[in-house]
This record gives C-alpha cells, sequence and structure tokens, in this order.
C-alpha cells in the first residue's frame, strides 16, 4: 500500500495546485488520475484569463503546472479510483489497478465532465461525426459544414476553432442570448463562415454509419428543421464527475460536492476543489485557487490531529 500525507483525486489544476502546495507545505502528496493530467484545460488551444500569463496553451499550461508539481516530490499515479474507505487513521483510495493509497486526508479534485444530449443515436455515432472535443477531433473535419450545440464559452471557443478549419460552422442555441463572454462573441460573429442559428436545439440525428445531418427542433414554435452537417460538436455544459465519493460526502441536488470557500466537505479530512465542488465560478484561476486552500486546511487538519495524539 503505497502511504502519503494527502491524498488526491485528479490531476486537473486544482488537483496539480492543491499537490504543489501540500509539497511546499513539507508534506507528501499522492494524486491519482485516471486519464491524463491537466483535465479539460489541457484541450484549449489558448488561455488568455490566467492572472499573470498573458496567452498560453491549455497543453502547455497543465505540462508546466505538472512538472512543477512533480519537482516538488509529489507523486502523480495514474490509476483511478474506484472505491475509498474510511479508517482510523484517514482513508483508503482503491485504484483500478488493485493498487491501495493511503493518506491521512483526502483531496477530491476530479473536475466534470461533458454533458452529452441524450438523444437517440449519440452514443452509436460517437466518433462518427457526434464530438465533445473540437480542438480533439476538429482536424477531421477540415473543409467539411459541422455544427457546434451550446451557448457558454467551450460552444464560442469551439466554433471560433472549428471555423479555422471547416468550410462553414452552424452554431445552434437554445436561447436568443448567450452566455460566454461578449469579445469572444462578437468575434465570431465577424467569421464569414459562422452562422448562428438561435432558439433551437438538437434533437435528433441523421445517419447510420455516420453522422450526416440533425434535425433541430424551434424551442418556440416545435417547428423542426434538417441540418446537413458531417461534424456536431456538443458543448451544453458539464456535469461533476464524483463518482465514488458521493459515498462518503453530501452533494447537492445536481451532484457536485458540497463545500464551503475553505473547501471542507460534510466530512472531516475530506476536501474538495475545483469544478467537482459546488461553487458559482468554474474557471482556471478558480480551480487553482481552490487547490492551494484544500491543500493548505489539508495540512492543517492533519496537524491538529498530530497535536491530538
Amino acid at each position: 500500500m503505497k502511504q502519503a500525507d494527502v491524498l488526491i483525486a485528479g490531476a486537473g489544476p486544482a488537483g496539480l495546485s492543491a499537490a504543489i502546495y501540500v509539497q511546499r507545505s513539507g508534506k507528501k502528496a499522492i494524486v491519482l488520475e485516471g486519464n491524463t493530467y491537466g483535465g479539460q484545460i489541457i484541450n484549449t488551444p489558448e488561455v488568455e484569463n490566467y492572472p499573470g500569463i498573458q496567452k498560453i496553451s491549455g497543453f502547455d499550461f497543465a505540462t508546466a503546472l505538472y512538472g512543477q508539481a512533480a519537482g516538488l516530490g509529489a507523486e502523480v499515479v495514474f490509476d483511478r479510483g474506484i472505491g475509498v474507505e474510511k479508517t482510523a487513521g484517514g482513508f483508503i483510495l482503491k485504484g483500478a489497478s488493485g493498487e491501495e493509497y493511503a493518506g491521512s486526508a483526502l483531496i477530491i479534485a476530479t473536475g466534470a465532465r461533458n454533458r452529452h444530449l441524450g438523444i437517440s443515436g449519440e452514443d452509436e455515432l460517437l466518433g462518427r461525426g457526434i464530438s465533445y472535443c473540437a480542438t480533439c477531433d476538429g482536424a477531421f473535419f477540415k473543409g467539411k459544414e459541422v455544427a457546434v450545440q451550446g451557448g457558454g464559452n467551450t460552444a464560442l471557443e469551439d466554433a471560433m476553432f472549428l471555423s479555422q478549419y471547416c468550410s462553414h460552422v452552424y452554431l445552434i442555441h437554445r436561447r436568443e442570448g448567450f452566455r460566454g463572454e461578449p469579445g469572444q462573441l462578437e468575434a465570431l460573429r465577424k467569421k464569414e463562415n459562422v452562422t448562428f442559428l438561435l432558439n433551437r436545439t438538437v434533437t435528433e440525428l441523421e445517419g447510420a454509419e455516420k453522422l450526416t445531418g440533425v434535425v433541430m427542433t424551434d424551442t418556440r414554435t416545435g417547428e423542426k428543421t434538417s441540418l446537413p452537417v458531417s461534424g456536431l460538436f456538443v458543448a451544453i455544459g458539464q456535469e461533476p464527475d464524483a463518482g465514488v465519493f458521493r459515498e462518503m460526502v453530501s452533494v447537492d441536488e445536481k451532484g457536485y460536492i458540497i463545500a464551503d470557500e475553505s473547501c471542507r466537505t460534510s466530512e472531516p479530512g475530506i476536501f474538495a476543489a475545483g469544478d467537482v465542488r459546488t461553487k458559482e465560478v468554474r474557471q482556471l484561476a478558480t480551480a487553482a485557487s481552490d487547490g492551494a486552500v484544500a491543500a493548505l486546511a489539508a495540512v492543517k487538519h492533519i496537524t491538529e490531529m498530530e497535536s491530538a495524539s
């Protein structure tokens, strides 16, 4: 069994920031990650809203953060937590690999995952026209017509990115107004190969072996129209990836882990940081902030435990 002072589930910006602060506090951190380090930011072409950095790719930012945490001695293990157990001295995380990890405190920084449309054929056409990551799959649609469903920053970023490769991009949004940043929206409106289709939502998919088009339903009239496209990029928000940790801590009605600004959860010794916790603003800067706060709270918890024993 691998031992650490603080176990951290998730190697996104919140988890890696937590690891940095744990190590700088003189404690040992083990970070478990089921996929790759960096979280969702790794798929963002350009980060322009992180304080002190004018512009950087999400991949470069994540790689630098990973290198910083590892350089301070944090151990990043590519293993997915499939079980958690409370012990007299803290917690044990059970990995999908069969390995077990023990720590005096636990930070949950597993983030959020892309929400699906939930319509027929969506799973079957994944990778055959349906995508949730424009930067991952956009190059496969070079010279083709595609659609993006969504109205937040991710949808706007996806449409802008795709406009560089695709012959035409249709941005489908269920309302008139957008949640995304106004500056980004205005830049997108200036693109000649981008068309806004408002007050519509994708309700059906066309094509058997691969996507050939989508059916949109007007949210005001109920009228249905078909749109021939080769690709549909879904960017309709996220849902928390709390997984097995829901068994240990309280969550809200949407499944986000309930934690205050100190990142403390309902279970003493367990902290939640980043997009997985209840909060108003989910941004790169707030994820890093959560990581620092959770790490210092976890170290304080361990110190108090040691003093009491």
